[in-house]
């Protein structure tokens, strides 16, 4: 037909020519198909359809193709366009929409057709709640995995080979950082992550590096040879080899494997791999004897049990995992097989690796418990310990099971996967969908019922009711510090099953020290002035706690509101942190300060007695709390009668504070540098303690803080609990210069005895003990012969500052003589073996009651040490109210905004209850009158 007769053609009424025709009957039958936009995480950036095949389907059907737009896809929007399609965020006009992974529940479209991988079928639990939702919403489900052929029942589109090749590139560049974290160097340490290569030619040109590297270096003598069993006959086994079979390499068989075993040091395994392909006949054994049968085992499973974890786990390297498994069948290795490994002395450092690309959770593995992803690859199962981590470094075997590993080579697996799909969803968006066996058999659902071969789901969606989609993501704690107090916070928060916790410090060894303890623990490098890395450690949390010195605080609750993250923190409300309230409120973020001992669980219970007397009509007349961390009365044998379970520094500096307080209806002030002249030399709170006690800062700002009228109160009074004798040690160091923060005093590579000889104005050489005697009685007024100057020296003597036979050895490097002086503290008066610390809190409350009469109500608490536990006193009480907090946060059970105190009920409650069952329980009394009461009996000095 010419373009005239065309045209003509064209205008006559009722008339078009053929080809015309045939395309508005293709598009008056196609479908709209929709491409969604992947959003089940960052890294997901594969395709179902390429530009190439969206443009052969709009040729080939007529259909009119949908794609939301994408900045992470690796097909951008512009080769979308060019192929034809549209553009658009809204999928609502397509009729079919395709993707890859499971589609959050809120963007689930109702009445539209999805085809993805939906990880329904055969009823995992996670994605019940999904599915019910589907059958809510009359969404007809097609689901990839069960697009197979009706002949043989084998897959037809699917990422298998993929995932292998993704899966063996991610293994191996594993193992090569675990090598190296065991202290060997391997040319596998050359190995990237999958997703850091362009394409498969360059993970081959890298491939072909590294195999030039082991023939020419060889590998670590170590853990030669080097043996990679490989499970599974499929996609993913064929896949994982491809990859691995570029290396130098000699293939075995599981019959070598113990003359292999005995000639280990035979030097051709130091140039080569070694691999095994194995089938289950290879490792499964006829219970009661007998040969094993192929189709006895798919019908009767039970009669068969694994032996691979005593015929081939224990010579294998790296294990690549990629069979299909069901619960009928036996398990490749159980949690038991694996500890029995690891506990076996020459078998523990042999078994390195899994790559476990089926990631089957609790499946074939059954220490496989989970997931790991592109950010966090691999994870590490202890099972004689019955822990998991994430720490390189600390003994376990490597697990990676990623289970989207074909994103990581998006480009070449989207076309395969593309090629695998086009002939279906050419079928689907031509409206064909009744004609097409393969599609028909992929329905899970549609119209609000599951199909009759999947009604058997129904009882999993039931068990499923209630389940919460956020309920079953795993809660990350970002813990900045690793000091005294952090062992119990992290045990407490480990104990639930759901969180990892990331502890970050600038000691990076005392915090993987303390990550080792802990399943779901891992340790990073903290460096506060790295805003970049501070912020993405910080981003990658739910909670942000802060253990840090006090004058960092701020900045990490900088970045937790910077990243819309919920804080906590043990340590005083600082001017700088109060500052932050309304840029936390603003960002709806709560920082929780004040959430240790003290402060901390005294304004828990003090705000628990002090609400519920105003809920009874009463006023509070008198408010006294006492609390000390100290060693217990036994461990208490040195002239300050008293050991550190956190920084000295800090108790030193808190001595230099100036405080204000109310008692017996008198304001009094103590100046900085004033407290430990000004002491309560008696404190009575128990008869079988000798207390003397110290103000605490400013009592009087907690008026308002507990919502109390300050000036109808005879007293406001916080004080800190030590044993008699502390004060006047301590005062005598401060007016001798070994409190001092001033610059001038710092110390320089001086030995202790030389420090004491600088600090107090000796030669650096004086050895004769009279002469520092006399110097120190000059210092302070007194003769050499006074009790003071005695004490004094007692107190050099047990802290190795004094010349001669006892001197401690070591070398001080110090800012100030205060900084020099915690280091000695430090060094001489820590816990010991079996040593245990102790804390006391003690409030009194005078109340006067709505009637007129007058009630005195205590509260006490009296803790002490475990040492068998390895954990103080002070570290439990400050710890695990932390961890309290935290948890509170992580369960959004804290719906205050901004920076706050643990003052009000929605904390203070149920974090009293929690502290209750896990032992830390205050004895309340009460009594009617004001004889006799605390206030009357303290004796200030």
């Amino acid at each position: 037909m010419t373009m005239l007769s065309l045209m003509r053609a064209m205008q006559r009424p009722g008339r078009a020519p053929a080809p015309v025709l045939a395309a508005q009957a293709r598009r008056a039958s196609s479908l709209v198909v929709g491409i969604r936009r992947e959003d089940k995480n960052r890294w997901e950036r594969r395709v179902p359809l390429t530009p190439a095949h969206v443009k052969r389907l709009i040729a080939e059907t007529g259909a009119r193709v949908l794609v939301q737009p994408s900045n992470t896809r690796i097909f951008n929007d512009a080769a979308f366009e060019r192929a034809g399609a549209a553009i658009e965020e809204d999928l609502s006009k397509a009729d079919a929409i395709f993707g890859i992974k499971e589609v959050p529940i809120d963007k689930l479209i109702p009445g539209k057709t999805y085809v993805i991988f939906s990880h329904t079928h055969k009823g995992q639990p996670y994605n019940m709640p999904t599915l019910r939702a589907i059958l809510d919403k009359r969404i007809r489900l097609l689901d990839y995995e069960l697009m197979v052929d009706p002949a043989d029942g084998k897959r037809l589109v699917l990422f298998g080979t993929y995932a292998g090749r993704a899966g063996m590139i991610d293994g191996l560049h594993g193992l090569g950082q675990r090598l190296l974290a065991l202290g060997y160097n391997s040319p596998l340490i050359h190995m990237a992550q999958a997703h850091s290569y362009p394409n498969l030619e360059c993970v081959a040109t890298k491939l072909g590096h590294v195999g030039d590297i082991i023939a020419d270096q060889g590998l670590p003598a170590a853990f030669a040879p080097m043996l990679f069993t490989f499970t599974g006959a499929g996609n993913v086994a064929r896949g994982a080899r491809e990859i691995f079979d570029h290396l130098p390499h000699e293939n075995v068989t599981v019959d070598q494997l113990p003359a292999i075993a005995r000639d280990r040091h035979n030097p051709r395994y130091r140039s080569r791999l070694l691999a095994l392909q194995v089938g289950v006949a290879d490792y499964l054994e006829r219970i009661g004897g007998g040969a094993y049968d192929r189709a006895e085992y798919r019908e009767h499973p039970d009669r068969y049990r694994s032996l691979f974890a005593q015929k081939i786990a224990p010579h294998t390297t790296m294990l690549v995992n990629g069979i299909y498994w069901e619960p009928k069948y036996p398990r490749l290795m159980t949690t038991a097989d694996l500890a029995a490994i690891q506990r076996r002395p020459d078998l523990k450092s042999r078994m390195l690796a899994i790559a476990d690309i089926s990631c089957d959770i609790g499946g074939s593995l059954e220490f496989m418990s989970h997931a790991s992803t592109i950010d966090r690859p691999f994870f590490y199962v202890d099972a004689v310990r019955g822990t998991e981590h994430h720490d390189v470094e600390r003994p376990g075997v490597q697990i990676n099971s990623i289970d989207n590993l074909p994103t990581e080579l998006p480009l070449e697996a989207s076309q395969f996967f593309a090629d695998a799909l086009y002939p279906y969803a050419k079928e689907l968006a031509a409206g064909n969908l009744g004609d097409t066996t393969v599609l028909k058999n992929a329905i899970i659902c549609q119209a609000g019922s599951l199909e009759k071969r999947h009604k058997h789901l129904e009882a999993d969606i039931a068990k499923a009711r209630g389940i919460r989609v956020a309920d079953t993501r795993r809660k990350r704690v970002l813990l900045a510090g690793s000091g005294m107090v952090t062992q119990p916070l992290v045990e407490h928060l480990a104990r639930t099953k759901d969180t990892d916790i990331t502890i970050a410090s600038n000691n990076l060894g005392e915090a993987r020290s303390l990550a080792h303890q802990f399943a779901g623990a891992q340790a990073e490098m903290l460096d506060i002035a790295d805003t970049k890395a501070l912020d993405g450690l910080v981003r990658d949390s739910n909670v942000v706690v802060s253990l840090v010195p006090a004058p960092l605080h701020p900045q990490i609750a900088e970045a937790a509101i910077r990243n819309g993250k919920h804080m906590v923190t043990a340590s005083y409300t600082s001017d700088e942190m109060a500052r932050l309230d309304q840029q936390a409120r603003d960002a709806s973020i709560t920082v929780i300060n004040e959430i240790g001992l003290d402060p901390g669980i005294d304004h828990c219970s003090a705000m628990k007695i002090i609400d519920e007397a105003k809920q009874r009509g009463g006023k509070i007349r008198s408010f006294i709390s006492w609390c000390g961390g100290l060693a217990a009365p036994e461990c208490s044998a040195n002239q300050l009668g008293y050991k550190f379970s956190w920084s000295p520094r800090g108790v030193m500096t808190a001595g230099l504070n100036p405080a204000r307080f109310k008692i017996n209806k008198e304001l009094r002030d103590i100046p900085s540098g004033a407290l430990f002249r000004n002491r309560f030399a008696q404190v009575p709170l128990f008869p079988g303690f000798a207390f003397e006690g110290l103000a605490n800062r400013d009592s009087l700002q907690y008026a308002d803080i507990y919502g109390l009228q300050l000036d109808e109160m005879d007293t406001m009074f916080r004080g800190t609990l030590r044993f008699a004798g502390y004060s006047e040690i301590l005062d005598a160091l401060l007016r001798l210069g070994f409190l001092s923060l001033d610059p001038s005093s710092a110390v320089d590579r001086c030995s202790a005895p030389e420090f004491l000889a600088q600090t107090i104005g000796l030669e650096k050489g004086a050895t004769d003990h009279s002469l520092v005697a006399a110097k120190l009685a000059q210092a302070l007024g007194t003769t050499p012969g006074s009790t003071l100057v005695a004490r004094l020296m007692l107190a050099f003597e047990e802290l190795g500052m004094l010349p001669g036979k006892g001197a401690a050895r070591d070398t001080l490097t110090a800012p100030t003589a205060l900084d020099a002086l915690s280091g000695v503290l430090q060094r001489s008066l820590r816990f010991g073996p079996g040593e245990r610390d102790m804390v006391c809190l003690f409030h009194e409350f005078g109340i006067e009651n709505a009637d007129g009469t007058y009630d005195v109500h205590t509260s006490s608490l009296v803790a002490y040490g475990d040492p068998e536990a390895g954990q103080t006193a002070m570290a439990r009480t400050v710890g695990v109210p932390a961890a309290i907090a935290t948890r509170l946060l992580l369960e959004d059970a804290v719906k205050t905004r901004g920076v706050i105190r643990p003052t009000i009920p929605e904390i203070y409650n149920p974090l009293i209850d929690r502290l209750a069952q896990g032992g830390i329980v205050f004895a309340d009394h009460s009594r009617r009158g004001v004889h006799n009461s605390l206030q009357q009996r303290m004796a200030w000095n």
